[in-house]
């Protein structure tokens, strides 16, 4: 690994260059641009690992503890090796260099044996929170990566591209069979004659944190739905830990009646909570 530069212990990260952001490396502290793994890695050469991420408000984290156990469960999936240990103590050092705002902690280990920490920026505020067109997308999930977060993003990243491509602003993930599952990154909710839905996890989506908060939270109805059921919706959100709850302008070329509808305000409302509340702990 090539470690030229190096990160002045008092400074925090700052918008810019995502080569100058810090990273974590096997536990030594660099900035981004200046960490290297080996090229006969599977992590990269297959995409053979697992990843997680969380949000950081000035460098107090949200929800750590469930994204590390979902890690943790991904690893078992592939058989990876997950040592939490270690990578607390990275998440630690890497967290003293945060700075002041959002910003997301992104954690990769690799089939090669590689654990990476880095911290990046949350994304344009006003594109994740202004209401969304999605452009459904045929995909078909691998029954075997069913609810993991392994490196294989590649058909999501496509997804999107897509979708943007198309002149929308994100994907939705439709089964061939019709059935809807989420975005790329993404989980969805939708309202259908004054009842909140959303895709159950036996259809193959991700059992996202932000997901489960909503439903904690609010009553929602869990099951196989097909995309006639989606563009029925008199209102439906996105949701994620970098977009909260993102209101949806509309699914293809159906127009919803309601962007944000209250539904959708109330989510946003709860997933603030829960994030000022996990904060405040």
């Amino acid at each position: 690994m090539r470690t030229d530069r190096t990160v002045d212990p008092g400074t925090k990260a700052a918008p810019g260059d995502a080569a100058d952001w810090p990273l974590v490396l096997d536990g030594e502290l660099m900035l981004a641009g200046d960490a290297m793994i080996t090229a006969s890695d599977d992590g990269l050469i297959r995409g053979d690992g697992a990843f997680d991420a969380f949000p950081v408000m000035s460098g107090r984290p949200f929800a750590r503890a469930a994204h590390l156990d979902r890690l943790e469960r991904s690893c078992r999936s592939l058989a990876l090796d997950c040592p939490r240990e270690r990578l607390e103590s990275d998440i630690d050092l890497l967290l003293t260099h945060a700075p002041h705002g959002y910003t997301v902690v992104r954690i990769v280990l690799t089939r090669g044996g590689h654990r990476i920490c880095r911290l990046e920026p949350a994304g344009d505020p006003e594109a994740l929170t202004k209401p969304a067109r999605l452009l459904p997308v045929t995909y078909d999930p691998s029954v075997l990566l069913n609810g993991v977060k392994s490196l294989s993003y590649a058909a999501n990243m496509l997804a999107s591209r897509r979708a943007l491509a198309a002149g929308y602003d994100e994907a939705l993930m439709v089964r061939s069979d019709g059935v809807v599952l989420e975005g790329p990154t993404c989980s969805i909710f939708w309202v259908c004659d004054g009842r909140l839905q959303t895709p159950a996890l036996e259809t193959g989506i991700l059992a996202s944190i932000t997901r489960r908060v909503i439903l904690e939270s609010m009553p929602a109805e869990e099951r196989s739905f097909r995309l006639e059921d989606a563009v029925r919706a008199e209102e439906a959100f996105l949701v994620s830990t970098a977009r909260l709850a993102q209101p949806i302008a509309a699914i293809g070329e159906v127009i919803l009646p309601a962007a944000p509808g209250p539904q959708t305000l109330r989510a946003q409302e709860a997933i603030e909570r829960a994030m000022d509340e996990d904060l405040i702990a």
